[in-house]
């Protein structure tokens, strides 16, 4: 497989660390037809939670969302989505027959587009507060409640509608942060699932007949945290708690169902399309490849000449990352330093480009490539 297309193959799954693209839904969907999946065809699409679902609501003074790489396949330039394509939101509204929802904020610029619902989610957020000042879900749900008593959606709207609810972890990110203890995750996670459970019934009761709701992707399989095993192996324990998260919510779902006595939400179930994509890795070449590239998340804007802006977001800087890179098989690095959360930005390349570094910051690289000429004698 050609070395570049492989990159971008990969940078799809791993997006999916902040997103959920194509492959993961279409291997949950594909099999149903939307009527179905809903019993009926759908007329909007309303959506609340977090950067899998998130379609820009995120100020642009704040988020990376809005800038590079983010949007370089799908819509060409950075637009919000933390993704470098399509979310959750989007292939879910194609699959149901409808254009993207517009999101909360643009709300008072595009009252042509509420036709096909509204997008509430906010990246970074979860069900309680997190680490960003963005509303929770159900803050969310506040804003949707709002619309519908002032009318800008009537009962016949909401009724004909479903609704998309993400929840990729955020609330668990925070508990880590604010020095949580590992004794007290599963009750934790049990308040998660439980308030879960209050803002899918709220959603209901406001008038949307089905629901769907992420189960929570394998946690312990992402970089960030197969890192100390250099990217061989998922962290079990990881996701022994994502799997204790997920059971809850299958009871809880379960137990709505049978209260609203029809199938009234549906689990997307996030974390088995993670792991047939961990799993079917092909040949061992490849599977090398894309231990390695599981690294990187790459831009390459060609502005006239060679000059291009790269950022491989990895989350490490320092002593560490040139430990990590100096084990990995290529010629050169650049490495940024951190910063809280973000940064920790590598440049990987081989011998056969020259890499002059321009400048650099926490955020961006911008280097001088150029190709290395192969001349050969006969």
């Amino acid at each position: 497989m050609d070395a570049q297309k492989l990159l971008f193959t990969v940078l799809c799954f791993f997006l999916l660390f902040l997103l959920s693209g194509e492959p993961v839904v279409q291997a949950r969907l594909a099999h149903h037809h939307h009527h179905r999946l809903f019993n009926f065809r759908p007329s909007k699409l309303f959506v609340f939670g977090d950067s899998y679902a998130d379609t820009g609501n995120n100020k642009k003074s704040e988020a990376n969302s809005w800038k590079y790489p983010y949007g370089i396949t799908f819509p060409g330039k950075p637009a919000g989505r933390y993704s470098d394509g399509r979310v959750l939101t989007d292939f879910l509204a194609k699959f149901i027959g409808l254009k993207s929802p517009i999101p909360y904020r643009l709300r008072e610029y595009g009252v042509n587009d509420l036709k096909y619902g509204m997008n509430f989610a906010f990246g970074g957020t979860g069900v309680f507060n997190t680490l960003v000042s963005d509303p929770n879900m159900t803050t969310q749900i506040d804003f949707f409640h709002e619309l519908i008593k002032t009318n800008a959606f009537n009962a016949t709207d909401v009724e004909s509608s479903v609704a998309l609810v993400t929840l990729s972890g955020n609330d668990y990110s925070a508990y880590e942060v604010k020095n949580g203890t590992a004794q007290g995750f599963p009750s934790f996670i049990t308040s998660v699932v439980k308030q879960l459970k209050v803002n899918l019934k709220r959603i209901h009761g406001l008038g949307v007949k089905k629901i769907a709701v992420t189960a929570l992707q394998p946690l312990g399989c992402l970089p960030r945290s197969t890192i100390k095993s250099s990217f061989q192996q998922c962290n079990g324990t990881e996701n022994s708690l994502v799997s204790f998260h997920n059971l809850l919510l299958q009871q809880a779902v379960a137990k709505l169902n049978n209260e609203t006595k029809v199938s009234t939400f549906v689990i997307l179930n996030l974390y088995d399309s993670f792991m047939s994509v961990l799993k079917n890795k092909g040949d061992q070449t490849v599977a090398k490849e894309m231990r390695v590239l599981l690294l990187a998340l790459v831009l390459m804007s060609v502005k006239g000449q060679t000059e291009m802006k790269w950022g491989l977001l990895t989350k490490l800087g320092g002593s560490r990352a040139k430990e990590i890179t100096e084990r990995l098989p290529y010629d050169g690095a650049i490495h940024t330093e951190t910063i809280g959360l973000s940064g920790g930005l590598w440049l990987l390349w081989n011998d056969d480009k020259v890499v002059e570094e321009l400048a650099k910051t926490e955020q961006e690289i911008h280097v001088e490539v150029k190709e290395v000429l192969s001349l050969r004698t006969h």
